[in-house]
C-alpha cells in the first residue's frame, strides 16, 4: 500500500494505465487484469486504475505503485455507476485500493447517498484519498468543496449534460486547472502519446489511458470494421 501522503508525488507527471475489460471478454479474468497492471508498471506507468474488488485484490500483490480503485455498479433508475455507494467504497478499500474513485457528477444519486457523505466516509472510515470523476466544472467545484483530494475529467462526454462533447476534455481540463488547487487528472479519450503529453502541458498532474493501451476488444473491433467496410 502507498502511504497517503505519497500518492501525489508518485503520480506527478506520469502515466496511469486503466486496466479493464468488458465482462464478456476473456480478458476480464482477474489474473489477466493483474498481468496487464504488472506489465504497465514494469514499463514505466506510475500507477494503475482498476475496477472491482476481485480485480483489485488480484492486482495488489503484483505491484507497489498506487492503485486507483473503483467499482462500476448499475443501480436501477440511477445513472451514477462509478463507486456509487458507501458499500462499494468499503469493498474496494478492503481489496487494496490506495485511492478511491467515485462518480462526483451532479446527477441524482441512490436514495440517501450524497457525494459529501461518501467522501467523508472514505476519508474518516477508510482513510483513503478520493478521486472525483466529473463531467463539468460545476461538478468539480462541488466535489472539491465536499473534500475530494483530486479531480478527473473521466465523465466528460459520458453524461446527459456533456453527451454532445467528445473526449478528451481538454477544455474542461484547462478550466479545472484554472479554478481548482487540487491535483487534476486527465482521463478519457487519450488515444496517443502526443495527446497524453498535451494533457500534461495543459496542467494535468497525470494522465490516465485505458482503451488505447489495454482495450484489445475495442481496438480489434475498430480495425476489423474499417478493413471490412
Amino acid at each position: 500500500m502507498v502511504q497517503a501522503s505519497d500518492w501525489q508525488t508518485i503520480l506527478q507527471g506520469g502515466l496511469v494505465v486503466s486496466c479493464q475489460a468488458p465482462a464478456t471478454s476473456p480478458l476480464h479474468q482477474p489474473s489477466v487484469i493483474a498481468a496487464m497492471a504488472e506489465a504497465a508498471v514494469l514499463q514505466g506507468a506510475v500507477g494503475v486504475r482498476i475496477d472491482s474488488p476481485a480485480h483489485i485484490e488480484a492486482v495488489r500483490p503484483r505491484i507497489s505503485a498506487p492503485m486507483i480503485g473503483l467499482w462500476k455498479q448499475q443501480i436501477p433508475n440511477c445513472d451514477v455507476y462509478i463507486t456509487p455507494q458507501i458499500v462499494h467504497a468499503n469493498a474496494i478499500a478492503q481489496a487494496g485500493a490506495d485511492i478511491i474513485a467515485i462518480d462526483a457528477t451532479t446527477r441524482p444519486r441512490p436514495e440517501g447517498e450524497t457525494v459529501a457523505a461518501l467522501i467523508d466516509h472514505i476519508h474518516h472510515q477508510l482513510h483513503r484519498p478520493v478521486m472525483a470523476d466529473v463531467d463539468t466544472l460545476e461538478a468539480a467545484i462541488a466535489a472539491v468543496a465536499a473534500g475530494a483530494d483530486c479531480v478527473g475529467t473521466t465523465l466528460y462526454g459520458y453524461t446527459a449534460a456533456t453527451q454532445h462533447l467528445k473526449p478528451p476534455g481538454f477544455e474542461l481540463l484547462k478550466d479545472l486547472v484554472q479554478h481548482l488547487s487540487v491535483p487534476i487528472i486527465c482521463e478519457g479519450g487519450i488515444a496517443s502519446p502526443q495527446m497524453a503529453r498535451q494533457s500534461l502541458e495543459l496542467g494535468a498532474t497525470c494522465v490516465v489511458v485505458g482503451t488505447a493501451i489495454t482495450g484489445i476488444d475495442l481496438l480489434v473491433q475498430a480495425y476489423c470494421k474499417t478493413l471490412l467496410s
